[in-house]
């Protein structure tokens, strides 16, 4: 049966607070503004957390509990929050002309306790753009934000404050926001493709961290334990990498292994001796100044081939296989040209992809999924080894996924995936590759292909090519739907031709009585 569609409208109460918070933007920009208010709803949950365990501690000093003992918070993964620097302390300067002072100065004292926040925090709150009138009327629309008193769902219903806004504002900054923001659908689709129920998980372009994110969510959703699993990033934008650590902060996920540095995953590989046991990632398209030219010689490219200065598709995806385990999987998006293009050598590294039995499975996205771009998209899954005891034996075989009729509008430029949709595409591709799997070609949506038939189709990985037509688009009878256009613009001819007698017959009466 399928699940609830857990794609849809956000509650109302999440639409008033964005639009709230949007009216008071005045002339910031979406990409500054993002900060400020990603800021203050961080600092209200790490205070909201804090209050919560600094009275419990309160209650308990009989007991020799010490509400100002920063290793009472620690004990219990709690950021400690200075006095100068708690929510109901800033609350009260709120409708000062210097409250931006104060907020900044607060930010600056939570890195100060809290090592794992260095540098991570927002302090721009003092800049003049700023209107003390708007950051006290941001203060307000925070507080009133229920979270309740349990830590867990503090951060459960704070957390999901702090996706929407993510999203809200990357649609906010159009192009621009979708460097740092994967569509919740997609990385949903992903996550729940690849069941990463524990072991270590790797994004070396992980943006704002939903692929984290949603890894722990399935983790935790399907009655496991979050501590199974390890997150391993790296990202080369710094504000995004901070947006990024604030997200993974606020619902307790440990993100002492994303790392920042501005030159990137290939020139500056952070994790360099990390094999992972899923990587879930979007890496930006077609990207042609990746440092292609200083890596010739990189020994990721030894087995498959070197990838074409102009074009990182083909670098991104031997990166990833390079950081794979032996028995690793990884799920990635891709610009849909990667599945065709023969430029640079490219064609050949596909080739030996497919030849090495490392493709697993091809998903062909809808259109207008991404923020960032209109260039069709596609999911890559690949798997190190493909004749595992885990799953059946595939590795004679590619299965792809034709799912570009699914998805609806959620606005004139933007396109999303329903739980329906996601479950359509998981379940096919899970009944394909378990051993007690119920799977079926579906023509015009899925196909276990063989490897002969890719070669013989010079290892083109594009789903059309393989799915063919759906059953009613094969049992279309042409002349059949010929004539009934035919006959019903006939009868629209005829009606509105007696409709035109009709009106003139009238009128010639009407200069007849005259």
């Amino acid at each position: 049966m399928a699940r609830q569609n857990a794609v849809k409208e956000e509650p109302l109460e999440k639409q008033q607070l964005w639009k709230a918070a949007d009216k008071l933007r005045k002339n910031i920009d979406a990409s500054d503004y993002k900060r400020i208010v990603l800021g203050l709803i961080f600092l209200k949950y790490i205070s909201d957390s804090f209050e919560e365990l600094y009275q419990k501690l309160k209650e308990e000093q009989v007991n020799g509990a010490d509400p100002e003992d920063r290793d009472e918070y620690k004990a219990e993964n709690i950021f400690f929050v200075p006095g100068e620097a708690r929510w109901s302390f800033l609350l009260s300067k709120a409708k000062q002309p210097d409250i931006g002072k104060y907020v900044d100065e607060a930010m600056d004292v939570i890195e100060k306790e809290n090592r794992s926040l260095k540098d991570v925090l927002p302090k721009v709150y003092a800049l003049q753009n700023l209107d003390p009138t708007s950051l006290g009327g941001l203060f307000d629309l925070v507080g009133i934000i229920s979270f309740g008193n349990a830590k867990a769902r503090s951060a459960d219903v704070l957390g999901r404050v702090f996706e929407y806004f993510l999203g809200e504002f990357a649609l906010a900054e159009g192009k621009k926001g979708g460097q740092f923001y994967t569509p919740r659908s997609v990385v949903e689709l992903l996550v729940e493709m690849l069941e990463p129920y524990e072991g270590r998980v790797f994004d070396p372009c992980c943006g704002s961290g939903g692929m984290f994110v949603h890894s722990e969510k399935f983790v935790t959703e399907h009655q496991g334990k979050v501590n199974d699993i390890s997150i391993y990033g790296q990202e080369s934008n710094q504000t995004t990498w901070r947006l990024c650590k604030m997200n993974l902060a606020i619902r307790g996920i440990d993100s002492s292994q994303v790392k920042w540095n501005n030159e990137g995953s290939f020139l500056n590989d952070a994790h360099k001796d990390l094999k992972a046991d899923y990587i879930i990632a979007n890496p930006p398209f077609n990207v042609s100044d990746w440092g292609g030219e200083l890596l010739r010689n990189d020994g990721r490219w030894l087995k498959y081939g070197v990838p074409p200065t102009g074009n990182a598709n083909f670098a991104w995806l031997q990166h990833f296989i390079y950081h794979l385990a032996p028995t690793g999987q990884a799920g990635i998006v891709l610009a849909k040209g990667s599945l065709t293009s023969k430029t640079s050598g490219e064609g050949e590294i596909r080739k030996r992809l497919v030849q090495e039995n490392l493709i697993d499975c091809i998903v062909n996205l809808p259109a207008k999924l991404f923020l960032n771009t209109q260039i069709p998209a596609s999911l890559w899954f690949i798997s190190r080894n493909r004749k595992n005891g885990k799953f059946r034996n595939r590795s004679d075989e590619v299965l792809f996924i034709d799912a570009r009729n699914l998805g609806h509008l959620i606005n004139r430029r933007t396109r999303e995936l329903s739980a329906d949709d996601i479950e359509k595409i998981s379940v096919t591709y899970h009944n394909w590759r378990n051993p007690d799997g119920n799977y079926e070609d579906i023509p015009g949506f899925c196909v276990s292909a063989p490897i002969s038939k890719v070669a013989e189709l010079d290892y083109v990985l594009t789903p059309g090519r393989y799915v063919g037509l759906a059953n009613d688009e094969d049992e279309f009878d042409f002349k059949e739907r010929f004539q009934t256009l035919k006959a019903e613009l006939e009868n629209q001819f005829k009606e509105e031709a007696e409709l035109n007698n009709t009106i003139l017959a009238n009128l010639s009466r009407i200069e007849i009585n005259e």
